[in-house]
C-alpha cells in the first residue's frame, strides 16, 4: 500500500459520483440492482463515521425511458423535459434504497453559477454541511432543466470536484465504465497499462486520455479535469469501475484498484492558496489585539465581538482582509454578513446578532473553515 492510498483509508469526508454509462442498464433505464450495492456500501461507511456527497448522473435516461423514448432527442428542450420527468425516478430510487438501511437522503439541484456565486456558494455549503451533519446523504445533479451546457457536455465530474471543494472533502471518487486511466486506449489496445498512481497535475496525463476523445475513454477528458480542480483542494481524485464488486470500498480500504490521482500539496495549503489568490478582496476588517490573538494562535473562527472597524462595500461570501490596528494584514477569509451587516453587530457577542439585526445566519463573522492566516 502507498502512502497516498494509505491516506485513503482515513478519509472522513468523501464525494462520489456516479457516471450515467453504469447506472444505467445499458440504456434501458436505472440499474435498480447496481443502485442497491452502491447504496450498500455508501451505508457501511456512514456506519463507520464517514460523511459521504453523492453526485449522480442519469437522470436523462431514466426520463427518457419513463416517457417511451428509444433513442436520446437531439433537440435540447427535449433533453431538459427528459431529465425533468427522469429526476423523480433517479431521486426515488436513492431515496427507497438508503431507507431500507435507515438512512435518510436529500435531493440537491445545482448550477455552476450556484458554486462561482460567493452568496449562493456559502449558502450551498452551510445547507451541505448541516445535512451530512445530521447524517443525511445528499444526492447532487446539475439542475439539467434550466442548464443547456450540462446537457450537451455531461459535466457532471466537474459538478463533483465542485462539491468537493463546497465541503471541504478529502477524496472525490469517479465511478464510471473503466477499469481507471490508461495509458492507452483499452478498447484498442488490449495491452494498454493501467496508470495506477499519479499526480493530477501530470502533463503526460492530457496526452492519454485525449488519444481516442472524450467518448472513447468514457469521458476520461472531464475526469482528469475534475481531479485537478479537486486537486486544488487539496483533495485525492479515485477513478474506477462502478461496477467492481465493492468498489467503493476497497478503495476507501487502500486496495490498489482504479487510478488514484494525487495533489502536489497539502489540503491546508491549497485553500490558502485558492483564498489568497482566486479572489479580489472587497473589504477590510480591524481586528482588536484579543481577536487577533485567537486568530493566530489558536485558529478559531473571527467573532465580530473582536472587529473594531469596517471598510469597503462587500456582500456576503465575498473575499474580505483582516488586519490589526496598524493596518498589518493578519487574515484573509469569506465573509458571512454584508459591510451594512457587519458594521451593525461588530464589537457585538454572537448572542446578540439577532436581537442586532433580527435574523441570524451564522454566529462568526468568518468561519474558521473560510479563513486563511497570511
Amino acid at each position: 500500500m502507498t502512502p497516498a492510498r494509505e491516506q485513503l483509508t482515513r478519509c472522513k469526508r468523501c464525494v462520489i459520483k456516479i457516471g450515467s454509462s453504469i447506472l444505467t442498464a445499458q440504456g434501458q433505464g436505472l440499474d435498480m440492482a447496481q443502485i442497491a450495492t452502491w447504496v450498500k456500501q455508501i451505508s457501511a461507511l456512514q456506519q463507520r463515521g464517514m460523511q459521504i456527497i453523492l453526485v449522480s448522473s442519469g437522470a436523462v435516461a431514466a426520463g427518457m425511458l419513463q416517457l417511451g423514448w428509444a433513442t436520446r432527442p437531439a433537440a435540447v428542450h427535449e433533453l431538459q423535459a427528459a431529465a425533468a420527468v427522469g429526476q423523480m425516478g433517479l431521486v426515488q430510487a436513492y431515496e427507497s434504497e438508503f431507507k431500507k438501511h435507515g438512512i435518510q437522503t436529500a435531493q440537491i439541484l445545482l448550477t455552476h453559477d450556484d458554486l462561482s456565486d460567493r452568496k449562493r456558494y456559502l449558502n450551498a455549503r452551510s445547507t451541505l454541511r448541516t445535512l451530512i451533519d445530521l447524517n443525511v446523504v445528499p444526492v447532487i445533479n446539475e439542475n439539467d432543466t434550466v442548464t443547456t451546457e450540462e446537457i450537451q457536455f455531461g459535466d457532471n465530474d466537474s459538478l463533483a470536484a465542485l462539491a468537493v471543494n463546497l465541503i471541504e472533502a478529502n477524496v472525490l471518487i469517479l465511478l464510471t465504465d473503466q477499469a481507471g486511466l490508461y495509458q492507452t486506449d483499452p478498447r484498442n489496445d488490449s495491452s494498454a497499462e493501467l496508470i495506477h498512481e499519479a499526480h493530477a497535475s501530470d502533463p503526460s496525463l492530457d496526452d492519454m486520455v485525449r488519444g481516442a476523445g472524450t467518448l472513447g475513454r468514457g469521458g476520461m477528458v472531464t475526469k482528469l479535469r475534475a481531479a485537478r480542480l479537486a486537486a486544488r483542494s487539496g483533495a485525492k481524485t479515485a477513478i474506477a469501475h462502478g461496477s467492481e464488486d465493492n468498489i467503493i470500498n476497497r478503495l476507501l480500504l487502500g486496495e490498489d484498484v482504479g487510478t488514484l490521482l494525487v495533489p502536489d500539496q497539502e489540503p491546508v495549503s491549497a485553500r490558502k492558496q485558492w483564498l489568497a489568490s482566486h479572489l479580489q478582496p472587497r473589504g477590510t476588517l480591524v481586528l482588536d489585539p484579543g481577536a487577533v490573538k485567537v486568530l493566530t494562535s489558536s485558529g478559531r473562527s473571527l467573532l465580530a465581538v473582536g472587529v473594531t472597524a469596517v471598510h469597503g462595500e462587500f456582500q456576503r461570501g465575498e473575499l474580505i482582509i483582516c488586519t490589526d490596528g496598524s493596518g498589518k494584514e493578519i487574515a484573509r477569509g469569506l465573509v458571512n454578513y454584508n459591510m451594512t451587516e457587519a458594521a451593525l453587530i461588530m464589537g457585538k457577542a454572537s448572542d446578540q446578532i439577532e436581537s442586532v439585526l433580527g435574523y441570524i445566519d451564522e454566529p462568526e463573522l468568518i468561519h474558521r473553515d473560510n479563513l486563511v492566516i497570511v
